[in-house]
């Protein structure tokens, strides 16, 4: 395949690629307005990461990252809402492996004012480990959470399998603030501050997380949706150059144009695989209510289909987060409609096309 066929599904009328021969070796440049990104060709020739056959689904039934109960229950009301059933009527072998056991510290006390620091890393610690065994297992994994600390431990096994990895966040929120910066304590807050190896010196020492060492870098993160993020927070994506899209950025691009921007940047090459973090709350508060801090203008379920299918034809989604659905926060009615949204994005991250899908063994019957 050439580099033009290879890159020519997604180009648009201002992305710009040029070729230039440099040490006899091919580079490809691509420009976004004025900011250029170099691939080698090594890069370019190592195989691509393919989709895995099999979904392992585990729930993570967590939520000491934040102060209110209701995000545990997360994991049985997809259940419910039929996701693992969605996922195999497309003729996807699916293994639900049930939940994370989860066993809280007791006198878990606080670390100044970071909350619950034991308990969190304790669960993160075996979600960590469960997800390792699963991606190594050649499995594309589905986790369903929970509060987003739940990250900490998806990234962090994620990372232990495949240390190629390259990381969308999808999320109202950063979740970058760090146990100094934050002003609630709160751990889905914070997340990526224990991912990330640039911010190691900027985090203190916090009980519980011995084992849990920074894994990712600031240039294989990529956040989409933002439209609350912190003053702290803000700093944080300037300093260390994080790719960042806000709904602004939706607002004035698209959402084709910030996918395409978002997955070039992260992964020129078009070959790491995939972890994304998806927070409901990404959505606008009308299709998901049932979450504990929505914010006004999010993604449409039009915007979220999109992000998903485009994931999905990357054929790289190895670690699927599902984050901070809240049954109790809502009515019944609520409940349901943010289950019943949050399934049908899940289904378009692995191949349900809004097209239609021809069952895989469907033979047309003859007369």
């Amino acid at each position: 395949m050439s580099l033009f066929t290879r890159f020519a599904g997604v180009l648009t009328d201002t992305l710009v690629d040029r070729l230039v021969v440099h040490s006899q070796k091919w580079n490809l440049i691509r420009v976004f307005g004025d900011h250029e990104v170099e691939t080698d060709q090594k890069l370019l020739d190592m195989p691509q990461e393919t989709a895995k056959e099999t979904i392992g689904v585990v729930g993570f039934p967590f939520s000491k990252g934040q102060p209110r109960n209701g995000a545990e229950q997360g994991p049985s009301v997809l259940r419910k809402a039929g996701i693992v059933s969605n996922l195999q009527s497309l003729g996807i072998n699916v293994v639900d492996h049930g939940d994370v056991d989860i066993d809280l510290v007791p006198r878990d006390e606080p670390m100044k004012n970071v909350r619950n620091p034991r308990s969190v890393a304790a669960a993160n610690k075996k979600l960590s480990d469960t997800v390792v065994k699963l991606v190594k297992m050649k499995q594309s994994v589905l986790v369903l959470g929970g509060d987003h600390s739940m990250a900490i431990g998806s990234i962090h096994g994620h990372a232990q399998a495949e240390p190629n990895l390259v990381v969308v966040w999808v999320d109202a929120h950063a979740d970058i603030n760090t146990p100094l910066t934050s002003s609630t304590g709160n751990i889905h807050g914070m997340p990526l501050s224990f991912l990330v190896k640039e911010l190691e010196e900027f985090v203190p020492k916090t009980p519980g997380f011995e084992w849990c060492k920074p894994c990712i870098s600031v240039r294989d993160l990529v956040y989409i949706g933002l439209r609350d993020v912190d003053p702290a927070e803000r700093l944080i994506i300037e300093k260390f150059g994080i790719f960042a899209y806000s709904m602004q950025e939706v607002d004035r691009y698209g959402i084709r144009e910030v996918v395409e921007r978002a997955l070039y940047q992260i992964d020129p090459s078009g070959v790491r695989p995939i972890h994304l973090s998806f927070d409901v709350d990404a959505m606008d508060p009308t299709l998901t209510p049932a979450t504990g801090t929505p914010v006004p203008g999010g993604l449409s379920l039009r915007e979220s289909f999109y992000l998903a299918e485009e994931i999905a034809n990357t054929g790289r989604l190895s670690v699927l987060d599902i984050a901070e659905v809240n049954p109790l926060l809502s009515t019944e009615e609520k409940k349901e409609l943010t289950a019943n949204n949050t399934v049908d994005v899940v289904t378009k991250f692995y191949g349900c096309r809004r097209q239609g899908n021809a069952p895989p063994d469907y033979v047309l019957p003859r007369p």
